[in-house]
C-alpha cells in the first residue's frame, strides 16, 4: 500500500488518539484504510503513542488508557506530548498580548511554550508560579545585556509540583494581592460538565486564585485535552474568555466550546470563533 504524503506521523498520531478515545478502542486494519498507510506504519505509530502513556496496545489494535483522576504526569514528560500543537498555539496566543501589558501565565508545557514567544515583547510584568516559565525570562535578560523593555518578572514562592509549578499558601497569598490584563492558563482538562480540572489539589486552589486576578482568561490547551477530567475542577467555561486550542479538536467539541467562550483555532485560516 502507498503511504499518504499529506499527513505527518505526528498527525497520523494525533489523528489515532482522538479515534481511540472517540470510540473507545479501534483496529489497525481500520486504522490503515481511514489513513491510507500500511500496517506497518500504523503499528509504529501505536507503539510510539504507547511508550508516550497515552493509549495501550492489545491484539490487533489499541484501547484508551484508564488515566486515575490524580495521576499527574511530570513536566519532561508531557514536554513530549502534542509539540507541533503546543507551538502553533504558542503562536496564537502570543498576538493577544500587546506591550506593556501585565500578564500572568500559569505553569504548563504550553505556558511554557508560549514563555518563548513573549520574550521580545516590550515592557511586559510577567507573573508566574512556574518556575520553567520564569527561567525562560530570566535567560532572555542574561542574554539582552542592558536593553531596554525586557519584562519583569514576578515568581510566586510555593511547593514544587512534578510539573514544575509553585502551589499552596504562599503562592495563593501572593496572587491574591495582584491584578493583571491577561491570564494564559494551561489546564490537566478541560470538559463541558467538569470545567478546567487539574489532578492536583492545592494547584486547583492556586489556578483558582490566578482566575479570579485576572481580568481576561485565556487557556492554552490542545486538544487532546477536550473531555480529560481532573480530580479537583477550578473554574467553569463561563470563567473563560477564550480558549486558544489546535486543529485536532473534533467540530463537536468546537461547537460544545463555542456555546460558552470564544474559541481560536491555531493554524486555521479563519482561526477566531465567536
Amino acid at each position: 500500500m502507498s503511504e499518504n504524503p499529506n499527513l505527518l506521523a505526528e498527525q497520523r498520531r494525533a489523528l489515532i488518539l482522538d479515534e481511540v478515545r472517540r470510540r473507545g478502542g479501534v483496529r489497525v486494519n481500520e486504522l490503515t484504510r481511514k489513513l491510507g498507510v500500511s500496517d506497518m506504519t500504523v503499528r509504529r505509530d501505536l507503539d510510539a503513542l504507547s511508550r508516550q502513556g497515552v493509549l495501550e496496545k492489545v491484539h490487533g489494535g489499541a484501547v484508551p488508557v484508564a488515566e486515575a483522576s490524580t495521576h499527574e504526569p511530570g513536566f519532561e514528560a508531557k514536554s513530549g506530548l502534542e509539540p507541533t500543537a503546543k507551538e502553533d498555539i504558542a503562536r496564537a496566543a502570543a498576538e493577544l498580548v500587546a506591550p506593556g501589558a501585565a500578564i500572568a501565565l500559569s505553569g504548563g508545557t504550553t505556558t511554557y511554550a508560549l514563555a518563548h514567544r513573549l520574550v521580545d515583547v516590550p515592557d511586559l510584568t510577567v507573573v508566574t508560579n512556574s518556575v520553567r516559565v520564569a527561567d525562560v525570562f530570566h535567560v532572555a535578560q542574561r542574554t539582552s545585556g542592558a536593553r531596554q523593555g525586557v519584562a519583569t518578572v514576578v515568581l510566586t514562592g510555593g511547593v514544587r509540583t512534578p510539573s514544575d509549578s509553585l502551589v499552596g499558601p504562599v503562592a495563593d497569598q501572593a496572587i491574591a494581592t495582584l491584578h493583571f490584563d491577561v491570564l494564559f492558563l494551561g489546564v490537566h482538562g478541560i470538559s463541558a460538565e467538569a470545567g478546567l480540572s487539574t489532578p492536583n489539589l492545592a494547584e486547583a486552589e492556586t489556578n483558582r486564585r490566578l482566575v479570579q486576578s485576572a481580568r481576561r482568561v485565556v487557556v492554552v490547551a490542545d486538544h487532546t485535552k477536550w473531555g480529560v477530567v481532573g480530580l479537583s475542577s477550578f473554574a467553569a467555561l463561563e470563567q473563560v474568555d477564550t480558549l486558544v486550542t489546535d486543529s485536532g479538536l473534533s467540530a463537536p467539541a468546537r461547537a460544545e466550546v463555542a456555546e460558552h467562550l470564544g474559541l481560536v483555532v491555531a493554524g486555521e485560516p479563519d482561526a477566531a470563533v465567536d
